[in-house]
């Protein structure tokens, strides 16, 4: 079962009136199996690529085959889903942790301090590199994490030191803008360009113009420009302005993209694409994805990696397997993957321990005989229904003291402050995250909090870091959650607006009832097929009386700016519901973190596809012989009846969902109660 607070995020109500039965899921990993479909419908481990022209056969080869071990449940003691523990890595980095190692990352971090706090001379050495694309790596990876260093190989050793330029630099404009623009100089996108901050002062432009002419002049060009009374300098990479020492074969590789399926066990997907991209000597940034998938799972998704070849991918296979991922379905492709281009996702869940809803003391036939008609019953009723399309518990978090609703409050309210003590609120634990969150909390001291924060939790340390940097008030904190990469920093916002749904779901249900109202909102039913997108309708009072839409036609908006919210009484509700909040008029936009909610209309159901299930007799805890397989379990009631029903029931189901839909979700509704 779920933590009580689950049911505070996912209203208790129902669409269909079947009794249900209880049971558990993710008592091992291979019970909750994930598998991407892609836009032509075909699930991606099973997917037949055809290569680009440019590709060979070789190119298009699978790679080896994975070999895994199942886990016992004593190995899955991590939290389940994506929720406020999980780490997530900075996209924008490299985890220094691996490519240079745990104990000489801690030296350089430690370096770097000194650095801040008094500038020197001094060098440090990084280890010895034999390998020229390791030490590629280092160089790359330690100058986009600290752009104020310099690298220095003496082969084949490595060296840093504070880099002059950017000390310069960081005189005449803020440590800020210089460190965007050194990366902005190491990154050399074509055609690319940066901008420093608003500088109405000419003499101080033209030193700062002659300062970047003088030691970047082959690689840029400056000029200044005004819009709307403010004058700013702008900084062009020039067409010809590429490193001198990139060969012919890195700057064709700039343009290479491959792709793969990739099949990670108990692994967040950020989390992976972080050690793939460390390992690979690019940036996390790199990696494109239709969809991130659960981690306490098996989940097999479709990635593109930019600027690695098919053949360097497949090198690296050997050691993803030992890090809990195998890479398959290596192939050329000819451009990155786009968020969301997927049909949906394939799920085959193993539910144990089955048993029926309240006490029983029937005997174990008689129950297996009731647990089937009961099973039976439920799926029937959830393939012709649907569900309700609550969003699932991952979606605010998995830590019991705070929600992560609670900070996307904060965040929409613009309070930076509360936002990050209420991220950095400790669990009733002793171990070193939640201790050095403890001590952040109560000290407010974001230093000696970073010294005791695991380096394994790379969001909690980015945070910290900044806030070391700039202070702990509303200026510092605003810095800590932008050094949060984009889709983390939006996560929280989303999260309180999904809350809201939820909500508003339930109060549809249970006030306005299970058809289709005046005022309700659905999709335009446009006849011509050349129509452009589809857009929003209000039910009028004719068309509800007349039955031209069902329950199943109904959207419910998530708030945001751009959302058009129903004519009825939920219009109302959904006014007062973030009133009460403290949001009202509220723009949902965040602009110092960059934040904008244009907000969505999600179906208020969803139904499952090729559902299907079989019940299992489990003998000393394991799965026994099959019992009912299939769409139906008519033969159940002979094979229960006929033999002696030792074990408990387990449940396998088989199904898809459309992409943003919870298969927990669509399992409470079929168990009536929180799996």
């Amino acid at each position: 079962m779920k933590q009580d607070s689950d049911a505070t995020t996912v209203p208790a109500c129902f669409i269909s009136n079947h009794e249900g039965f209880l049971g558990s899921i993710k008592n091992f990993i291979k019970d909750f199996v994930v598998t991407e479909i892609d836009t032509s419908g075909q699930r991606v481990n099973t997917a037949t690529h055809t290569p680009d022209s440019a590709s060979s056969d070789e190119n298009n080869e699978t790679g080896a085959e994975c070999k895994w071990n199942n886990h016992s449940s004593q190995d899955n003691d991590v939290a389940a889903d994506c929720g406020l523990d999980v780490t997530i890595p900075s996209p924008g980095s490299f985890d220094l942790s691996v490519i240079l190692g745990q104990s000489v990352s801690e030296e350089l971090e430690q370096f770097v301090l000194t650095l801040k706090e008094k500038p020197t001379k001094q060098e440090l050495s990084l280890g010895s590199f034999t390998d020229k694309h390791h030490r590629a790596n280092v160089h790359r990876a330690v100058r986009h994490r600290f752009p104020f260093l310099m690298t220095v190989t003496i082969q084949p050793e490595i060296r840093v030191r504070e880099d002059p330029d950017y000390r310069e630099l960081s005189q005449l404009v803020t440590e800020d803008e210089a460190e965007d623009f050194f990366r902005f100089i190491d990154a050399k996108v074509r055609g690319s360009s940066y901008t420093f901050g608003p500088d109405d002062d000419k003499d101080h432009r033209t030193v700062v113009h002659h300062f970047l002419s003088r030691r970047f002049g082959k690689l840029v060009e400056t000029k200044s420009f005004t819009d709307q009374g403010t004058t700013a300098i702008s900084v062009r990479l020039r067409e010809q302005g590429r490193p001198k020492k990139r060969s012919a074969e890195e700057r064709k590789e700039e343009e290479v993209y491959t792709g793969f399926t990739l099949r990670k066990e108990n692994l967040e997907t950020l989390e992976a694409i972080s050690y793939m991209a460390a390992s690979l000597g690019v940036l996390p940034s790199d990696f494109t994805y239709a969809g991130i998938k659960d981690k306490r799972a098996i989940t097999f998704q479709s990635m593109v990696v930019k600027k690695v070849s098919t053949q360097r991918l497949k090198e690296k296979t050997a050691e993803f397997e030992r890090r809990g991922m195998c890479v398959t379905q290596i192939r050329s492709v000819s451009e990155p993957l786009r968020l969301g281009r997927l049909q949906g996702n394939h799920f085959d869940l193993v539910v144990r321990d089955l048993r029926p809803h309240g006490d029983t003391h029937s005997s174990a036939a008689d129950t297996h005989t009731r647990l089937a008609a009961l099973v039976k019953e439920a799926v029937e009723n959830v393939k012709a229904r649907g569900f309700v399309n609550y969003y699932g518990p991952q979606r605010f978090g998995s830590v019991k003291s705070v929600q992560s609703d609670r900070v996307g409050l904060a965040l929409l309210k613009e309070d930076m402050v509360s936002a990050v003590r209420l991220f950095f609120t400790p669990e009733d634990l002793s171990d070193p995250v939640n201790n050095a969150k403890r001590h952040f909390i109560q000290t407010d001291n974001a230093k000696e909090s970073l010294a005791l924060m695991p380096l394994s939790k790379a969001r909690e340390r980015l945070m910290l870091r900044a806030m070391n940097r700039y202070g702990t008030g509303p200026d510092g904190c605003t810095q800590g959650w932008l050094s949060l990469p984009h889709s983390m920093r939006v996560f929280y916002p989303h999260a309180y607006c999904s809350r809201v749904w939820n909500e508003a779901v339930a109060h549809r249900l249970s006030t306005l009832g299970h058809r289709a109202r005046r005022g309700d909102l659905v999709w335009l039913q446009e006849d011509s097929a050349e129509s452009s997108l589809p857009q929003i309708h209000v039910v009028t009072e004719q068309e509800e009386q007349e039955e031209v839409y069902t329950l199943g036609h109904v959207l419910m908006p998530m708030p945001g700016n751009t959302v058009k919210y129903p004519e009825n009484a939920m219009g109302a509700w959904y006014q007062e519901r973030l009133s009460r909040d403290g949001l009202d008029g509220c723009r949902f936009r965040v602009s110092n973190l960059k934040l904008n909610l244009p907000g969505c209309h999600r179906p208020l159901l969803a139904s499952p596809r090729n559902l299907s299930y079989q019940l299992q007799r489990a003998a000393c805890g394991e799965a026994g012989e099959e019992e009912s397989t299939g769409n139906s379990s008519r033969n159940s009631d002979r094979q229960l009846n006929g033999t002696t029903a030792e074990g408990k029931l387990t449940l396998t189901l088989n199904f898809d969902l459309d992409s943003s839909c919870y298969a927990t979700i669509c399992l409470r509704e079929i168990m009536k109660c929180d799996p």
